[in-house]
C-alpha cells in the first residue's frame, strides 16, 4: 500500500468514526443506533477483494474498540473475518447488478452483529447476549444497506487497486464506484 492509499485509508476510517461518534449514536430507533463502522469491512470486501476486506476490518475495528467497553480487539477480529468472508464470498459474484451492494452490506452487517456477541460471549463476556439482538441486526442491516452503494464508491477510492473487473460502470448502476 502506498502512502497515498494509506492516508486515503486513514481518512475514510477517521470519517466513518467521527460521523459514528458525533451523528449516529444519536439517532436511535427502539433504542438501537446505527453502526457504519460495520459498514466499512463489508465495502472493503466487495470493492477490493477478501485481502483488502480483512486488513480494513482489522484496522477499523482497533479503531472502534478504543470506543467500546468491550474485550480489546474483539471488533477487530469480527471485522476481519467479515470483510475476508465478503470478499472471499463475493469474488465469483457478476458486480454489474444494482442490488448487490445493499444485499452484501445487509448480509454482512447482520453477520458482523450476530457475530460480534458470540464472540464475546466465547470470550467471558455474558452480558453481550442481553441486548436486543434481533432489533440490531434489523436495524443496523438495513441502514448499512441503504448506505451501501456511497460507503463501497468511498472505500474502492482508497484502497489501491481495488478490484474494479466487473464492478458496475454503467449510469443505470452504481456508476464510479472509484
Amino acid at each position: 500500500m502506498t502512502p497515498r492509499h494509506a492516508f486515503r485509508v486513514v481518512v475514510t476510517v477517521f470519517c466513518a468514526v467521527t460521523l459514528q461518534g458525533t451523528v449516529l449514536l444519536d439517532v436511535r430507533i427502539g433504542g438501537v443506533h446505527p453502526d457504519v463502522m460495520v459498514l466499512l469491512p463489508v465495502a472493503a470486501g466487495l470493492a477490493g477483494g477478501p485481502a483488502q476486506g480483512a486488513t480494513v476490518g482489522f484496522w477499523t475495528g482497533l479503531v472502534a474498540d478504543l470506543f467500546l467497553p468491550t474485550p480489546f480487539g474483539l471488533s477487530a477480529l469480527v471485522g476481519t473475518l467479515v470483510g475476508f468472508g465478503v470478499g472471499a464470498s463475493t469474488a465469483a459474484l457478476d458486480r454489474t447488478v444494482w442490488w448487490l451492494p445493499p444485499l452484501v452490506a445487509l448480509v454482512g452487517s447482520a453477520a458482523y452483529e450476530l457475530a460480534y456477541p458470540l464472540l464475546g460471549t466465547v470470550l467471558g463476556q455474558p452480558q453481550m447476549l442481553h441486548v436486543p439482538i434481533a432489533d440490531i441486526v434489523v436495524l443496523v442491516g438495513v441502514v448499512n444497506a441503504v448506505l451501501a452503494a456511497p460507503a463501497v464508491r468511498v472505500v474502492a477510492w482508497a484502497l489501491p487497486e481495488a478490484s474494479t473487473e466487473g464492478l458496475p460502470t454503467s449510469s443505470s448502476t452504481v456508476a464510479g464506484w472509484r
